[in-house]
Parts: C-alpha cells; structure tokens; sequence
C-alpha cells in the first residue's frame, strides 16, 4: 500500500491546509505591495476591490489578523505531517518517514510561501480583487481575539523595552546629512538639498504667496472651441473651465497631455479642479492634488470667489528651482534687482517673505503678503504711477501700473547705514 492510499485524507487535509496558508501569504504581499496609484484604481472598483482597499485602513490590526491564521494553519499542518512520520516510524518504514518530513517541509515553504508572496508582489491588483473578500471574513473572525494580543504586546514592550520612546520627527539637518552620506557627488548632492529645503518650505508658504493671480491666467466659459485659443498654448499651459456664467474656475485641461486636440467641446476632456482656501498652506494644496489626481487647485478667497490658481507646474518649479519666483515663473523677470545706491526695482508680486530674506529684515506682520498688497493697503485705493508710500524702513514709488492691478515699484531703504529698524 502506498503512502496516498494509506494516508489519503490526512495528505488532503494538509494540501487544504497548504492552500490557506498560500492564501494568506498572498494577500500580505499583494496588499502591502499596493502603489497609490494601485488603491486609486481599486478604491473606484467592484465591492471587492473596495473591501480590500478598506482593509488596509487599519494596517496593524489586518498583518496581525493575517500572521495568527497563518501561524494557526501551519501548526495544523505539521501536526498532521507529524502524525504520518510517526505512523511510518511505529511501523519501521523510516526511510519512508524521513521523506516525508522533508517533502512537507519543501511543500510548505515553496507552495504556501515563495510563490505565493511571488505573485502576490509581481500582481499585487488583480490578487487583492480576489483575496478582498474573504480576506475580510477572516479578519472580522479574529477581532474578537485581537485585544488579547494587543495586551499581550503592550506588555511585552513594557517588560523587555521598558526605556523605550517614539523616535522624534526628522529635523532638516538629519536629512540633509543622510542625503550627503548617500552620495559622494556634492554637486548632486547639493541639489538634492535644495530640493529637500525647498519641499520643507511648502509648509510654510501660503496659498496666495505662490498662486497665479488672476490677472495671469487665461479661463473660458462653455462651450469652448480651439479657435478659442488662438493657435496657441495658455500662459499656464492649462485650458481653465469657468461656471457657465460666472467667473469661478470648475475644471482643467492640461493641453500637454492631449495627443489630439479637438475642435469642438474642449470642456468635455476637462477634470474638476481642487478647491483651496487662500491662507492653506502650500503644502496642503500639494497634498489635495495628489490625493485626487488632479493638477490644478482654485485659490478662494473668504467669500468663495477664485483669485488664483496654483498648478503642478508651479509646484515643481518651487521645489527644483534655485530660488523660484513668481516673477520669473509668470513675468520672466528677477523679483528685486538692484538699479542703483540704495535703490531697488522690485515687482508688485514679490512676496514679502522674499523681501525679508533678500534685505535680512524681520518683517512686521502684514494681512498682505506681496509688495502690491502693502501699497494699496497703504494707500487704500488701486496704486497708479507716481504714488508714494512709506512702509517699515521702506520708501516705494510706483513706477508702473497697469488697469489690472499689476505694477513694479522703486524701492528706497531710508534707515540710515548700520541702523536696525
């Protein structure tokens, strides 16, 4: 008699077994394995997908549900190969025995555990459509055990790690430091330091401080035809979508990203844009866009009329770019150059954050956060050329002034030298 025959359903039982275990080995890697753009997709899709999806909402809780059961299928596995070596042995057959114990071991480990996790990893999307659901059943299953192990690990941590404390957050210089260790190139990196202050400082930038104002970008009301634009790109790059009639900005066309463009009804190809407040920070617009795949966000004001927009573009031109500009990102021109003794030309959206750094002054605090803000707030009316206000250890002179509010000013320090103001 053959082993099969002899022990047929305990080999059935252990290849049911093998197969959970796969199951569950699969699913971590497939589920961990998930790309953001991946839980996009299946966020969108069948209820399965979603369910996956919604597990990973509490990561802790579904690896630790995922290794008890696989722990608990692999115990009942070897129990039951341990069974058939020790029949095999009582019977004198351990040649037979001894096969058998590493054929299981083997099994286990290439069919419950590499190729799955192989798979699981290579087709992390098409795996967790399939697991999602009774992946869910299982760990509602283990709930009910789940605070005893949570117990369990609180105290352990408490007993072995007693001096244990979470790690503070990374302070700039310990980035920049990890970034100068990772690279022997310092022109490389160099700029990725840069990069990394310059991402850092999203966090403290306004929305209004980096937005294209209105004044600098073209919008269309529907229906919007190619001739609309006139043979050519927006000042953007962006076909911006206004309400049918009103003002305010519903939706984007990235003009780049179309292979053909169509003659007629731009408006359909176009995706809603993120709406943000003025005074979010930067940072919060960039995380709005990527979390909803969108490029554009509508800067509001607090009466809910659009006074801007910021755009992927602007995003990325403010992270790479050695001293990114407003002025030199949409009027092509350096925000503050030097025309003379003590005498500056200085464009309207400059911001003062920017003023403060180039003059290495600490500002006063102002509801206006660019040059054009403070004139007109000084003067309390729409500036026009030859206006002259006083401001902190400034004296500014508008020198240009166009209808939409533009306008570039001579700046004058009137503190006397070595005087702090």
């Amino acid at each position: 008699m053959n082993l099969f025959q002899e022990f047929g359903p305990l080999m059935a039982a252990m290849a049911a077994l093998a197969t959970a275990s796969a199951f569950f080995s699969c699913s971590e890697a497939a589920l961990f394995s998930l790309q953001s753009d991946d839980r996009r997709a299946l966020q969108a899709g069948s209820a399965a997908q979603r369910v996956a999806i919604g597990l990973l909402g509490k990561p802790d809780r579904l690896l630790t549900a995922i290794l008890f059961w696989n722990l608990m299928v692999n115990i009942c596995y070897f129990a039951l190969a341990s069974v058939i070596g020790i029949q095999l042995e009582k019977q004198g057959r351990h040649a037979e025995a001894g096969f058998t114990a590493v054929v299981s071991l083997l099994a286990i480990i290439l069919v419950s555990e590499m190729i799955p996790k192989t798979v699981g990893v290579k087709m992390p999307r098409a795996m967790s459509s399939l697991i999602g659901l009774p992946l869910a059943a299982a760990v509602r299953t283990f709930d009910p055990v789940a605070p005893i192990f949570s117990a369990v690990n609180r105290a352990l941590r408490r007993l072995l790690f007693p001096g244990f404390r979470v790690e503070p957050y990374l302070e700039l210089s310990d980035l920049e430091q990890a970034i100068t260790v990772s690279t022997a190139d310092e022109e490389l990196a160099a700029q990725e330091r840069l990069a990394l202050q310059n991402i850092v400082s999203l966090s403290d930038l306004r929305a209004e401080e980096l937005m294209r104002p209105r004044t600098q970008y073209q919008s269309f009301t529907p229906p919007v035809d190619l001739e609309a634009l006139g043979g050519q790109l927006t000042r953007s790059g962006y076909l911006l979508v206004t309400e049918p009639e009103s003002d305010e900005i519903v939706s984007a066309i990235a003009l780049k990203n179309l292979s053909t463009i169509p003659r007629r009804h731009l408006e359909h190809f176009a995706q809603p844009v993120v709406v943000v407040p003025w005074c979010a920070s930067v940072a919060a617009v960039f995380d709005e866009l990527q979390s909803s795949q969108r490029e554009v966000a509508a800067i509001i004001n607090e009466l809910g009329e659009t006074i801007g927009i910021i755009t992927l573009e602007d995003l990325l031109h403010t992270v790479f770019e050695d001293q990114a500009s407003r002025s030199v990102r949409l009027l092509a021109t350096s925000p503050i150059q030097q025309i003379g003794e003590n005498l500056w030309r200085v464009t309207g959206m400059t911001s003062l954050r920017r003023l403060g750094r180039a003059f290495e002054l600490d500002l006063p605090r102002s509801k206006s956060t660019t040059i054009a803000g403070i004139v007109q707030e000084q003067l309390q009316s729409l500036p026009t050329g030859g206006d002259t206000v006083q401001w902190y250890v400034f004296e500014i002179r508008v020198i240009e002034a166009d209808p939409m509010g533009q306008i570039s000013v001579e700046l004058r320090r009137t503190d006397r030298p070595g005087e702090k103001s």
